[in-house]
């Protein structure tokens, strides 16, 4: 059982936990985007090689995926209180650590601590909401949770580019000081639970096997395009291990009698068809916005602080999206809300695949105010039917899984679209260039301009036919993320529909 009672708090309390857990997923999520725009300042502060730099974020990344699934297991051993005391202090030290590297050795070896704190953060937090409010309103608990874990990847890139321009690169970790400090304040006052258990027991056999596959997924993810995929033998030995790794914790965990995860989890029609779901929200999320970000800088020319600018009004539209769909959830059965929100986020990818770099700004902050408006359509209820009939021993161990599922969804996605827009970039530049010659009507017509017989005439074609390409591949990508997101939508359907009030009436029943 979780070492925190199903029933919810109230009053003033229930508001300073609902504080407490939401600055700390804030501060958690924001660390999944908020140094990559600080890379190139830290790259020559601390004298590292470009391919060393991407350490600084594949080892947060694989420290958190390796520690998440263990939150469930953690928290029976060591109580959901402390647990969650002590990662927010050691995420804390970490950041202040990361602000203080004076070499790429210390500074990855920082990210890895930091990574592994900030793991159980984000799933603690949730089961904390969960039980904190009775079932009837937790559409609104999470909101308030959609807002910390959907507007730390969006405002991180526009907080870090103003951190390290006015300031300096390693503010954006010691921006996490305050917020850790507040979230402790709040912890040792209002947060409550049991001491752990040392009976509690891990299937380390179970805990190894997925932990290697995971960490060997997201090297695979992160490194591939570097390394030309699998051309490199690093390559070929990661995705060797991650085969082998999911192999062996399958048949660990169907032939176990305790597995590291148990097999209710996956009984759950609810739950199971949430980890699709938040997958592919995962995805398209996190991958349109590493795409936007550069697109805006090195085909549109912004600055850093200038794109983080336009791209913050999708938090805007994902904030107020969550507000009103918390409250219309215990009116509107819930899959209708999934379908709006889906329907919403295609909509914004079919705009952004046909922008060109002279779209105005407006478009570009519209876009993104649909975009924000449908994935707070789709976060919350998805949040929220994921976890109606899960039991409530089952929340910490499924909110980590569901943490985790999240998190690979967003590896898997920008993995993919990196490589597509490398790739279709390419094929069309191949392409476009060979319709260029001395004879081309279109050159002849610009003869004065285009010189192709001097270097300098040559270079500017070949900027302009970049510049298509990467326009093109672009819009390709922007297409195939609404194509995925169409296609999502017939799975809701799947889902059991829940009706908020007469579950929290029955709840409220048991209770009694």
């Amino acid at each position: 059982m979780s070492d925190i009672a199903a029933t919810p708090v109230t009053g003033s309390k229930r508001a300073a936990v609902t504080v407490c857990v939401m600055v700390a997923t804030l501060m958690q999520a924001l660390d999944s985007t908020i140094a990559n725009v600080a890379l190139p300042y830290m790259q020559g502060s601390l004298a590292a090689t470009s391919t060393q730099i991407n350490w600084v974020l594949t080892s947060y990344i694989v420290a958190a995926a390796i520690l998440t699934p263990a939150t469930g297991w953690l928290e029976a051993r060591f109580g959901r209180r402390q647990l969650f005391i002590v990662c927010v202090a050691g995420f804390v030290v970490a950041s202040m650590l990361c602000g203080t590297a004076t070499s790429i050795e210390q500074m990855v070896l920082y990210r890895m601590i930091q990574g592994a704190f900030g793991a159980p953060v984000v799933p603690l937090s949730q089961a904390v909401l969960l039980d904190s409010y009775p079932l009837r309103m937790r559409g609104q608990a999470m909101a308030i949770f959609g807002l910390g874990v959907m507007l730390g990847p969006i405002l991180g890139p526009t907080l870090g580019g103003w951190l390290t321009q006015y300031y300096d690169w390693r503010w954006v970790f010691y921006v996490n000081v305050p917020l850790g400090i507040m979230t402790l304040l709040l912890a040792f006052g209002f947060l409550e639970g049991k001491l752990g258990s040392v009976a509690a027991r891990l299937d380390w056999f179970g805990f190894a096997t997925l932990g290697i596959a995971i960490a060997a997924l997201q090297l695979f993810l992160d490194r591939g395009e570097q390394l030309n995929w699998f051309q490199s033998t690093e390559i070929q030995i990661e995705f060797a291990l991650m085969l082998l790794g999911f192999y062996l914790f399958v048949v660990h965990t169907l032939t176990s009698s305790r597995p590291f995860l148990d097999g209710r989890l996956f009984r759950d029609r609810n739950f199971v068809m949430g980890q699709v779901m938040i997958f592919i929200v995962g995805a398209v999320l996190l991958a349109t916005l590493s795409l936007l970000a550069p697109y805006l800088e090195r085909l549109m020319g912004y600055p850093v602080l200038t794109a983080g600018l336009v791209l913050a009004p999708r938090g805007i539209g994902t904030m107020v999206a969550m507000v009103l769909v918390g409250r219309l959830m215990s009116l509107v059965d819930t899959r209708y809300l999934l379908l709006v929100g889906l329907l919403l986020t295609a909509v914004a990818l079919h705009q952004m695949s046909q922008f060109t770099p002279d779209i105005s700004q407006g478009t570009i902050i519209w876009t993104g105010l649909i975009q924000g408006f449908g994935l707070g359509f789709v976060f919350v209820p998805l949040s929220t039917v994921t976890f109606a009939t899960l039991a409530a021993d089952l929340r910490t161990q499924g909110t980590g899984f569901y943490s985790l599922t999240r998190n690979v969804g967003s590896s898997v996605g920008i993995s993919v679209t990196t490589f597509l827009l490398t790739r279709n970039a390419a094929t069309v530049h191949a392409g476009l260039s060979g319709d260029v010659s001395p004879y081309s009507r279109a050159v002849q017509q610009l003869g004065p301009v285009l010189r192709l017989d001097t270097p300098a005439g040559r270079a500017t074609v070949n900027d302009l036919i970049n510049v298509q390409a990467e326009t093109i591949a672009y819009a390709d990508n922007f297409r195939l993320m609404m194509i995925v997101t169409l296609l999502a939508m017939p799975l809701v359907l799947l889902l059991r529909n829940t009706k908020p009030l007469e579950a929290g009436r029955a709840e409220q029943a048991v209770e009694a």
